[in-house]
């Protein structure tokens, strides 16, 4: 299902927006060529993230191997180094990305929007988290 939901919402988030999603594109490990992904994008305190919601998939292992990539957004394209975040920094990452996203993320996480700080710390492991840096202009 993924495989036909995935190049229809990345063709409408990057050519219309829908919110704070983005099409995030990055290396592949294996053959070097840029690959799309629609993702959620959390703003915390000014500072960008990348929470990835089903764990370790392609992009988080194209991510952590490239340590950069690119977010694509009504037809703008914005390059970024990613840096993870460690296991201390995750939970309030993660109880931000809950809220904000809560009606898609609910059932990719063992934790509720409002969960407590231990319960968070308990899945941060399972859900990895870049902070990204962007090139001033």
């Amino acid at each position: 299902m993924t495989r036909v939901l995935n190049p229809v919402m990345e063709f409408a988030v990057g050519r219309f927006g829908l919110g704070g999603k983005r099409v995030l594109e990055v290396r592949s490990r294996k053959s070097g060529e840029w690959r799309g992904v629609p993702v959620n994008l959390l703003v915390v305190e000014s500072v960008r993230y990348l929470v990835a919601p089903r764990g370790e998939t392609q992009w988080v292992r194209n991510l952590r191997a490239a340590g950069e990539g690119r977010l694509k957004a009504r037809g703008r394209i914005e390059e970024f180094t990613a840096i993870e975040a460690s296991g201390d920094e995750k939970p309030p990452i993660l109880r931000a990305y809950l809220d904000r996203w809560a009606r898609e993320a609910r059932s990719l996480f063992d934790a509720e929007p409002g969960a407590p700080e231990e319960e968070l710390r308990k899945i941060s492991p399972d859900h990895p988290v870049f902070r990204l840096q962007f090139a001033r202009r």
